[in-house]
């Protein structure tokens, strides 16, 4: 039976961990080429490495997606290695909850630059190619936040609405290009995006909360492979999913 993913051309920024690294490794086991880009320089290059020697195809470039630069040279160098790019998953992402009163400006400019500008970024690093090339596939990454706010976590909330207007704006931009468009928003699902909380009292409610309800980051790797498998007259525009037991 043919493998729709194998021979794909996928780039993964945030892939050093968490959702990223979970996805590098199923696109890569089902045979396809990845890039993956992320600030911990060593995570990836460890990932790339144990991904070959599994017999699969991958690629590290260190990666801050606050940097327009530095996201396209990621782009560039897929594109140079593979000859291409297929997929383009814009997963980086932080989650400093607090709430407003607080007024910790740095986080609220932290997520605004990792969260929004990152995706943007992402978007612009790879439409010129995929428009040349008359398909591709742009899968962005957003929250069961974006579509329930609640106190604590309103500017987290603000971005990944952000995300998902972004993306639908996205998806009618590009139809005369046949290219292919599709937001993810996942609930509780355990990575170390709860480590970037910054107020003590907020992280800890936020790691119980987690303990208690997180699934593995592999649920979104196979949200990913699922819709990338999809025929090329498919679009999946959008999948919402949390934890059975997740009320959020």
């Amino acid at each position: 039976m043919n493998n729709p993913i194998a021979g794909k051309v996928v780039v993964i920024a945030g892939a050093s961990s968490g959702l990223g690294e979970a996805t590098a490794r199923l696109l890569a086991a089902e045979g396809a080429s990845v890039a993956l880009g992320a600030r911990r320089g060593d995570r990836i290059q460890a990932l790339a490495e144990e991904l070959v020697a599994n017999g699969g195809k991958a690629l590290a470039i260190p990666t801050d997606v606050t940097n327009y630069d530095q996201v396209k040279r990621l782009v560039d160098a897929a594109v140079q290695s593979y000859g291409r790019i297929d997929v383009m998953i814009n997963n980086a992402g932080v989650m400093p909850h607090s709430p407003l009163e607080r007024l910790k400006i740095d986080d609220w400019n932290q997520m605004i630059d990792v969260n929004i500008k990152g995706v943007l970024y992402g978007i612009a690093a790879a439409l010129p190619y995929m428009q040349q090339q008359k398909s591709g596939h742009i899968i962005n990454v957003s929250s069961v936040a974006g579509h329930k706010v609640r106190p604590g976590a309103v500017v987290y909330a603000a971005t990944k609405t952000a995300v998902r207007v972004i993306s639908e704006g996205l998806r009618m931009e590009v139809k005369p290009y046949n290219i292919r468009t599709t937001v993810i928003s996942p609930g509780a699902v355990a990575t170390e995006l709860p480590e970037s909380v910054t107020e003590p009292d907020v992280a800890e409610n936020l790691r119980r909360f987690y303990a208690e309800f997180a699934i593995p980051a592999d649920s979104f790797a196979r949200m990913v492979a699922f819709v990338v498998s999809q025929p090329e007259e498919v679009d999946i525009n959008e999948i919402l999913f949390r934890p059975t037991r997740q009320e959020l």
